[in-house]
């Protein structure tokens, strides 16, 4: 019995084809242990997470979270929840306002101060830190709370970094990555990336206040707790600053703008975002679907809850919406809202990504946060912000600039605004065109953010840390990264060169102890 040559080239094409398929499946990746601390009172920073923290849990990893409130049984995920800063969310949110930029910097170390706190001096977080237990990597969100990051170097484990906003000059210089404030705007500022030069230069002087800030008070108030909490660290806090291995961005160019990364600066903007919407509970399909005229969402996330805003802004949101053919669900904290009009539906929680997935929502009116305004783009709706703090001010600007959004103040709100904004993005097409065009390039990826976040992780494990990714840039003083040494040597040593020549042109035209100038005479005598 014999094989004939068509056969044999058959055979060999389907055994190639094989090996082929076998040979591009991903490396393997042994099982790590994982600690991720996500220490912030608000959920939306758990949530940019959530998915992906699970994903690495069903692939095997043994994952230990440490956050501020409950949470249910998950397999290979353990929970260590430090719930007691809760008690004093609003409290800390209230340090966020200050008459002055420096005011505003000093609450915004008063509540880091106090979330590191609370989150080291919890029981159970005591008791593994007391434990002996180890990890191979520790995630840390990146909110300035360095004390935190120190767990990595008391785990001796692998440091790896999350931002749920995306970077700023902060995440920038642990990276060792370059963020030119020209074209970078201030993460807590109402501008873009396209400034005007009134724009740049107030963008400027809030950069350098900021760092002033930074490295007088913040980082001073920091080092103090981390030398207290840590007081038989294997690392200083600067040498934890530097030892960032990866970083998962929850942004991404075609919601932002194109700016220069790291090859481990890893964009996962929209890591929270199932492809697959899930079915709505009952209740909210009904409502949305018997809407003739469509449907209105309206939430101010996790951190700001619309039960505390003043009774004259409810009032005016109440008023507004009770003039609308449109329907209205609102995100409402309380069981009852007094007022409330019969086309508004309140809840205390919403499943904000599969409401926005629906086709008869029109619009979204959000306090502007990234991970909000990504979904809203996702599923190609227009926004209406009303802004409120850190980041949102410039989502919201750049929303209005773009074209597929509005904002409002939501301090000084008034009827006849609200009323013509959302009017105005019901009424005109480009808002729903600018939002469909941005969500077709966000969707146009070679892989699913969540993949994308895996595969770096699972690299960043396999690799020890991939020390190979580490930036040169990270190893240089201000000095020597900017260049300023090299600069004075080759602009410095011919202006002393020139210098001396003239110096010595005069002493060999008027002798040894020249009285001025040979030059400046010879104009005096003509």
């Amino acid at each position: 019995m014999f094989i004939r040559g068509g056969d044999m080239r058959i055979l060999f094409v389907f055994i190639a084809s094989i090996l082929m398929a076998l040979g591009g499946l991903p490396q393997k990746t042994e099982s790590a242990k994982i600690l991720a601390t996500l220490s912030w009172p608000g959920r939306s920073q758990y949530i940019f997470v959530e998915n992906y923290l699970k994903a690495l849990a069903a692939r095997g990893h043994q994952v230990t979270v440490i956050n501020t409130f409950q949470n249910k049984a998950i397999p290979n995920m353990r929970f260590i929840e430090a719930t007691k800063v809760q008690e004093y969310a609003q409290e800390m949110l209230s340090e966020m306002g200050g008459s002055n930029m420096w005011q505003e910097f000093n609450g915004f170390t008063r509540i880091m101060e106090k979330i590191v706190s609370f989150t080291l001096d919890d029981e159970a977080v005591q008791h593994l830190l007391n434990s002996g237990e180890t990890f191979d990597v520790v995630l840390a969100e990146m909110i300035e709370t360095p004390p935190l990051y120190g767990l990595a170097q008391h785990f001796n484990a692998t440091l790896v970094g999350f931002s749920s906003y995306g970077t700023d000059f902060r995440i920038d210089q642990s990276m060792g990555n370059i963020s030119p404030v020209s074209y970078n705007p201030m993460i807590i500022a109402p501008r873009t990336d396209r400034m005007s030069f009134s724009e740049r230069l107030t963008n400027h002087y809030e950069y350098f206040l900021e760092q002033v800030h930074r490295q007088l008070v913040h980082l001073p108030t920091m080092e103090r707790q981390y030398k207290k909490y840590f007081p038989k660290a294997q690392k200083t806090m600067d040498e934890v600053l530097d030892s960032f291995a990866l970083v998962l961005l929850g942004q991404h160019f075609s919601v932002s703008y194109p700016r220069p990364y790291m090859p481990n600066m890893i964009e996962v903007g929209g890591l929270h975002i199932a492809h697959k919407p899930q079915p709505l509970p009952e209740d909210i399909k009904e409502f949305i679907e018997g809407a003739q005229h469509g449907v209105i969402y309206f939430s101010m996330g996790s951190n700001v809850k619309s039960k505390d805003l003043p009774q004259e802004t409810r009032d005016t949101l109440l008023k507004t919406f009770g003039k609308l053919k449109e329907r209205v669900l609102w995100k409402f904290e309380d069981d009852q809202l007094p007022g409330k009009s019969a086309n508004v539906l309140i809840k205390k929680w919403y499943p904000q990504p599969d409401i926005l997935a629906h086709s008869n929502v029109k619009i979204f009116i959000t306090h502007g946060g990234l991970l909000s305004t990504i979904e809203s783009l996702y599923f190609g709706k227009p926004v209406l912000g009303l802004p409120v703090l850190y980041d949102q001010h410039m989502n919201v600007e750049r929303a209005r600039r773009i074209g597929f959004g509005l904002g409002l103040d939501l301090h000084q709100l008034k009827q006849e605004e609200l009323e013509a904004a959302i009017h105005k993005l019901l009424s005109e097409p480009s808002y729903s065109k600018a939002s469909s065009q941005i969500s077709e390039r966000y969707r146009d990826q070679p892989q699913p953010s969540l993949e994308r976040a895996i595969w770096w992780t699972e690299y960043i494990i396999r690799h020890q840390g991939a020390p190979h990714l580490r930036a040169a840039s990270r190893d240089l003083n201000y000095i020597q990264l900017h260049s300023l040494d090299t600069l004075f040597v080759l602009v410095g040593v011919p202006l002393l060169i020139v210098g001396l020549l003239l110096k010595l042109s005069c002493r060999l035209l008027r002798g040894s102890k020249p009285k001025s100038c040979p030059f400046a005479d010879k104009q005096k005598k003509q």
